[in-house]
């Protein structure tokens, strides 16, 4: 269901009951924008080297397993090496956005669609990923919806090599120059869900996805 219709309204009953119009007009946009600008950065950890290998290293460090290809084209394969790596089915649902890829040549069966209860595979681009932490960033529409990465047992992640910036406020940055405006839902996705509640003992899968694993892309 989209939502996005009710979103506005919400939000332009607030302004209105703010004096304001419904949507920001130019005015501002532009004073939000020189906050932003003129806020100063808080600290931040030096990443030295190579934005990639930086963010492979933090990937497997919060648990995520990760395999490096050449080209778009690679992906299809990748994803059915891990699969029948770990003996797990050759069925996925994915985001509209992978709908391009030649899954079906890699023996996969792929449904473009939001998972169910009974789907254990589910494949996601992302919008970027960051380095700092090994973290990848998901926002949501009617095409990457967020139940993807959220629901299957197993998640998949397709990760660009060019999208992997240094930390979450360049991340934040990129949403704002490429987007405008934040989406219905940004998740941040740093391995497995993982719990320790429960006597401190760290616990796989409690929320979420028992494995993420992550094609970074080359070329890409």
């Amino acid at each position: 269901m989209d939502t996005t219709a009710a979103r506005h309204s919400i939000l332009a009953r607030i302004r209105a009951a703010q004096g304001r119009s419904a949507t920001p007009d130019a005015a501002e946009r532009e004073a939000a924008t020189d906050y932003l600008e003129r806020h100063p950065e808080g600290p931040r950890p030096p990443i030295d080297g190579d934005l990639v290998a930086h963010f492979v290293r933090e990937a497997q460090k919060m648990s995520s397993t990760v395999d490096e290809v050449e080209g778009l084209a690679a992906v299809p394969a990748a994803v059915e090496r891990y699969l029948a790596q770990h003996n797990l089915p050759m069925q996925a649902v994915a985001w509209q956005t992978l709908d391009a890829f030649d899954w079906a040549a890699a023996g996969l069966s792929v449904e473009f669609r939001k998972p169910g209860d009974r789907d254990l595979v589910g494949l996601t681009g992302c919008f970027c990923a960051t380095a700092e932490t090994g973290t990848l960033v998901l926002l949501s529409s009617p095409q990457t919806w967020a139940s993807g990465a959220l629901l299957p047992e197993t998640h998949i992640a397709v990760v660009p090599a060019s999208r992997i910036v240094a930390g979450r406020e360049d991340a934040f940055a990129l949403i704002r120059s490429e987007r405008g405006e934040l989406p219905r839902a940004v998740n941040f996705v740093s391995g497995p869900s993982r719990t320790g509640d429960i006597e401190q003992t760290i616990v796989l899968g409690a929320h979420g996805p028992y494995r993420v694993h992550v094609v970074v892309v080359h070329g890409a």
